[in-house]
């Protein structure tokens, strides 16, 4: 279906201002977002709180409101300009909830002004957790036992019926404010509270922990011929009970059997048809039990999130911006992939190539803050690395992390004891990578760790690989290290100030630096292309290794 020429005008709605759980992706989408609809002759008004943004440069619209994001601001707009069209999907959460109330107060019968990208049903059932709930069962797709509750008392007597550990999840929030796990009957009271006040519908879904599980992502478009395409598969490294903003993850996921890969594609694909009418971008939430490979849904978003944000830059696919060309009428098939510019949109990408995205918190700042990470997200940015390998990924992203790591380590720092760290790694907190690899590092075993900490054992023999070519370098002077291991290390991630830290006697990152250049190892460039070299790449991007 070509584009729908009715649309003259779009007024796209933003996430205003940048929060703890609501940061800079949603300004990456919106400007994406523009920069699609200008492209193709229509006019754009945005409307964004927050003026340290990109998208609230006077370049990327025809006209930018810098206004509170409220229905009075809304409907100011609407009687100031005509537009046509509304895309809420590009400004998270509190773009969804505004555009909502706006339908529930006639804002945009009344100007004559419809929504695209998403439609409030969707926004309804994606939201509120009981009709989620009722959809997943409706269409044959597992989730926890869970129940709805308006009021204290009514989820109070639910968490005694389905036994501990719970957790708390609030209806219309973002960045999982609100909720919480309850591990006893000491710690219900306050979480209920806290997520019924958080919740703006006083709302709250009582769940059955599935602590312990895997947590998977999948970030879904639909046109409007319900053509459906996965972008990208994202494992997050911690199990389930780490709000997916504060976990590492990885694309492609690494740790999913054949037949688990399809069901969940099957069923990711299945929840967005049955979501609502619309074409745009989706994101999908599955938990996985590592002993059955039994599947859970968690939750759906029918909008751009942080993930497909991350997803974009992993895949080199513009989610958002196809996903504004789909919301104006057109279909997967009549669009071009933006990088090879001769196949067209309707693909899924293939990587030849590990993403690892790590969190950054800065609890430093706020004295006094928990720092064990669960379901409320508490990171104010991530990193993002590519390598050929999990273990070159993760140890460029510990690099660029800028909290004194060089790669997959603090060198020079005092180690815990072994019972100190095994005890330390059983909660989640930031530095938990780190304290793991010292764990291995001190031989404990990837059983051991396993058991402690939920983590997949894949990762952690990854980890531990790292430990070997660690402890193997640690035996050689600089003047006597073999080429063959410094070829290994360099294609493993370490960096030259790292490797200088670890070799046995003094010597600095430059002197690494000149020996390996010496020896010819040094960095080639590969290609970000989408379709793993299968086809010529136009605009490609690229990222380096030392890989022949």
């Amino acid at each position: 279906m070509p584009k729908d020429n009715s649309i003259k005008s779009v007024l796209i709605v933003g996430s205003g201002p940048i929060i703890i759980g609501q940061a800079c992706e949603f300004d990456y989408s919106g400007s994406q977002a523009a920069r699609s609809l200008r492209e193709e002759g229509i006019k754009v008004y945005l409307i964004n709180s927050n003026p340290a943004t990109i998208m609230t440069d006077p370049m990327m619209a025809d006209k930018v409101y810098l206004l509170p994001l409220t229905v009075e601001s809304i409907e100011q707009i609407l009687q100031e300009n005509q537009i046509d069209a509304v895309l809420p999907t590009m400004g998270g959460q509190t773009a969804l909830n505004l555009c909502k109330e706006a339908d529930e107060m006639g804002i945009w019968e009344k100007y004559n002004c419809r929504m695209i990208g998403v439609d409030v049903a969707a926004i309804n059932t994606a939201e509120d957790r009981d009709l989620f709930r009722q959809l997943m069962v409706k269409i044959g797709i597992e989730v926890a036992p869970s129940h709805v509750a308006n009021s204290f008392l009514e989820g109070k007597e639910f968490a005694q019926q389905i036994g501990f550990p719970l957790v708390i999840r609030s209806s219309f929030t973002l960045g999982g404010s609100g909720g919480g796990f309850v591990h006893d009957k000491s710690e219900l009271d306050e979480a209920l509270k806290r997520g019924l006040e958080a919740s703006p519908i006083h709302e709250v879904l009582v769940e059955k922990a599935v602590l312990g599980w895997k947590e998977f992502e999948l970030e879904l478009l639909r046109d409007q011929n319900d053509n459906v395409v996965i972008i990208c598969t994202v494992e997050n490294l911690d199990p389930m009970g780490v709000h997916t903003g504060d976990s590492i993850t990885v694309a492609p996921a690494m740790t999913l059997s054949d037949t688990a890969f399809q069901d969940m594609r099957n069923k990711a694909i299945l929840m967005m048809r049955s979501l609502g009418n619309f074409a745009g971008g989706c994101n999908v939430q599955f938990a996985l039990n590592p002993e059955t490979e039994e599947l859970i849904a968690v939750e759906i978003n029918p909008r751009v999130s942080r993930s497909s944000a991350l997803a974009s830059k992993a895949t080199g696919y513009p989610i958002a911006k196809i996903a504004a060309k789909l919301a104006i009428g057109y279909s997967l098939d009549e669009l071009k992939n933006q990088i090879t510019q001769t196949t067209s949109a309707y693909f899924e990408p293939a990587l030849d190539y590990v993403i690892v995205k790590i969190p950054r918190w800065n609890f430093d700042k706020f004295k006094g803050a928990n720092d064990t990470l669960g379901l409320q997200m508490k990171s104010v940015g991530e990193v993002m690395a590519i390598g050929r390998s999990f273990t070159e990924a993760i140890q460029k992203a510990c690099q660029s992390l800028e909290n004194n790591a060089v790669g997959l380590g603090y060198y020079g720092k005092s180690l815990m004891k072994t019972e100190e760290i095994l005890e330390y790694i059983k909660v989640p907190k930031w530095d938990r990578i780190f304290r793991i690899k010292d764990a291995l590092m001190q031989g404990v075993t990837v059983k051991t760790i396993a058991q402690a900490t939920g983590i997949d054992r894949w990762f952690l023999y990854q980890i531990q690989k790292i430990c070997t070519i660690e402890k193997e370098l640690g035996k050689y002077f600089l003047d006597s290290l073999p080429d063959d291991l410094m070829k290994e290390a360099k294609r493993n991630g370490f960096g030259d100030e790292q490797i200088a830290k670890i070799l046995s006697g003094d010597c600095t990152e430059d002197e690494v630096y000149e020996k390996r250049k010496a020896a010819g190892i040094t960095r080639v460039y590969k290609m970000v292309d989408t379709c793993a070299a299968e086809f010529e790449a136009k605009t490609p991007y690229f990222y380096s290794t030392f890989e022949g």
